[in-house]
C-alpha cells in the first residue's frame, strides 16, 4: 500500500528521561549512533513487525510527537493535502547529504502527520553504474566467443 509510515519522532524536554523511560517501560533500544543529540529508537528485531524512530530534545514547546509517511514526491503529496483542505505546516526541507526531505501537514483535525522522500539517486551515477555493468557483460561475452590461440611455429 502507497504512503506507509516508515518513522516516528518522539520529542522530549529531558531526553534522559525520556529514553530510560522508553527503554524501561517498553523495552526498546536507543542510542544516538551519529553522536549529535538525534537517538535512534528500535522498537523491533530484525524480521518483526513495526517501525523504529527517533527522539530528540524537544525544539519549541508544543512541538508534537510526530509519524512520517513514505512519499515519492513530497511536492505532490504536499499539493494534495493542501487541495483535501489540509494545511503544510513545514515546507520541505532537506535532511541532511543523503538522507532525503521531509515535510509536514496539518490534517482537517488539527493533527500533525510528515512526509519523508527519500534521496534521489543522481542519474549521472545510475547511468555510470548501468554502463560498467553492461561493459563486463560485453567483455564476458567476447571471451566466452573467442577461439582459444594456436601457438606460433617455432623459428629455427
Amino acid at each position: 500500500m502507497p504512503n506507509s509510515i516508515v518513522h516516528f519522532e518522539i520529542p522530549a524536554d529531558d531526553v534522559k528521561r525520556a529514553k530510560k523511560f522508553y527503554e524501561k517501560a517498553l523495552g526498546w533500544k536507543i542510542s544516538d549512533p551519529w553522536k549529535m543529540g538525534y537517538f535512534m529508537v528500535e522498537t523491533m528485531q530484525k524480521g518483526e513487525q513495526g517501525i523504529n524512530g527517533g527522539l530528540m530534545q524537544r525544539k519549541h514547546p508544543g512541538q508534537p510527537f510526530m509519524n512520517y509517511v513514505a512519499v515519492d514526491s513530497i511536492d505532490a503529496a504536499c499539493k494534495k493535502v493542501q487541495k483535501a483542505g489540509g494545511v503544510v505546516v513545514l515546507p520541505k526541507m532537506e535532511i541532511g547529504p543523503n538522507k532525503g526531505w521531509i515535510a509536514a501537514f496539518q490534517d482537517t483535525e488539527g493533527n500533525i502527520m510528515g512526509f519523508h522522500e527519500g534521496p534521489k539517486k543522481p542519474a549521472e551515477e545510475t547511468a555510470v553504474k548501468k554502463a560498467a555493468v553492461k561493459k563486463v557483460a560485453v567483455k564476458k561475452a567476447a571471451v566466452k566467443k573467442v577461439a582459444p590461440k594456436k601457438a606460433a611455429p617455432k623459428k629455427k
